[in-house]
């Protein structure tokens, strides 16, 4: 499909317009890359390149939970170097992203040694995995670093991550953390909480997971599948795995956790597979590759749609708490979690969404 021009834009953010002249992009069928068996009838997964500015190697990957048209990457994964990244998103007539270059990219936070693991503890602390010093950084809102890292060797968590995710709202075992150790292959129940200053501790339960035993694993991204999502009867999760070039699916249990049994493939044929995220817009499926001439971004699409996106507080209900917000942010074009279309303005669109999700979030 031709990305297209920008209609409206925020600090470059773009929203896709039919008949305005196209600009040299495209969010294409990927070709080596397929659906597993249980999936193709329902998803279709679209390459969208490599992205100009943001250097190789690729790591965590996540939709900027404050500004729906950014998207967050790490750039020189695994390096001393390593930071990540503001990327601008081009978004079709739908919301889904078709385009990564609406302007160049932003650095946004030294990260060093980030891997593939970038998520938001509650306050908005930046949370991400490092490898191979098996490390979870911590970097507060507004600053341009980490002011720490957890050494997780003292954890119990075997060297050396690997990945993580907050559990979302509405998926059982909601605001539980979850680590990956890359090596081990083990999945780990965390507990988060807060020791001041806006940064957090955690206690990890000592029964992990064995992920594999013997086929290759290699977990570096994590993503919860968007509830009531086709093929998937039951809360899942999506695991990209690096050593087996695959994306795995798991059914979770009433803690959130993988059921090891469950395992399906969701999409094979990839290379050096890495970060993993939910689009909070359409839904879609994200995930960035890492290494030489293997750094993409990929977008799986036919999810469902997430059933809360206006409730800002998480409070687990769309009330007049989040209609304020809005409200108070409207024609925004500086970044706002308001701006639920991701089309860079906080308008009547938006307000729409809102009202629409109106009332008690399902869980």
């Amino acid at each position: 499909m031709s990305i297209v021009a920008p209609s409206t834009s925020r600090r470059g953010a773009a929203f896709a317009s039919a008949g305005i002249v196209a600009i040299a992009i495209t969010a294409s069928s990927a070709s080596g890359q397929s659906m597993g068996p249980d999936f193709e009838g329902s998803y279709q997964i679209f390459d969208l390149g490599n992205i100009q500015g943001v250097p190789p190697s690729y790591g965590g990957i996540s939709v900027d939970p404050n500004d729906p048209s950014r998207l967050l990457l790490g750039g020189r994964a695994n390096n001393p170097d390593a930071a990540i990244y503001s990327v601008c998103l081009v978004r079709d007539g739908n919301g889904h992203i078709i385009g990564l270059d609406c302007d160049a990219p932003e650095y946004f936070a030294s990260s060093p040694q980030i891997d593939g693991g970038l998520d938001f503890a509650p306050n908005g602390t930046i949370l991400y995995t490092t490898y191979s010093s098996n490390t979870m950084g911590e970097i507060l809102p507004g600053q341009s670093g980490p002011t720490t890292a957890l050494d997780l060797d003292g954890y119990g968590i075997a060297p050396s991550t690997g990945t993580l995710r907050v559990v979302p709202a509405g998926f059982p075992g909601a605001g539980r953390l979850k680590i990956c150790s890359y090596s081990a292959n083990r999945w780990y129940d965390c507990t988060l909480f807060p020791v001041g200053d806006g940064l957090w501790d955690i206690s990890v339960d000592p029964d992990s997971i064995q992920l594999t035993e013997f086929d290759a694993g290699g977990p570096e991204g994590i993503a919860y599948v968007p509830i009531g999502s086709a093929a998937f009867p039951v809360p899942s999760v999506l695991i990209s795995m690096y050593s087996s070039s695959q994306i795995w699916s798991f059914e979770i249990d009433s803690n959130g956790d993988p059921i090891v049994e469950t395992k399906r493939i969701f999409v094979t044929g990839l290379a050096g597979t890495e970060g993993a995220a939910i689009d909070p817009v359409t839904g879609d499926f994200l995930f960035s590759q890492f290494g030489s001439g293997f750094d993409h971004v990929f977008r799986v699409s036919g999810f469902a749609q997430p059933p809360c996106t206006a409730d800002f507080d998480d409070s687990n209900t769309v009330d007049g708490d989040d209609l304020g917000t809005l409200l108070g942010d409207w024609n925004t074009t500086t970044g706002s979690q308001a701006d639920l279309n991701g089309d860079g303005l906080v308008d009547g669109d938006d307000l729409g969404t809102l009202l629409g999700q109106w009332g008690p979030c399902s869980v």
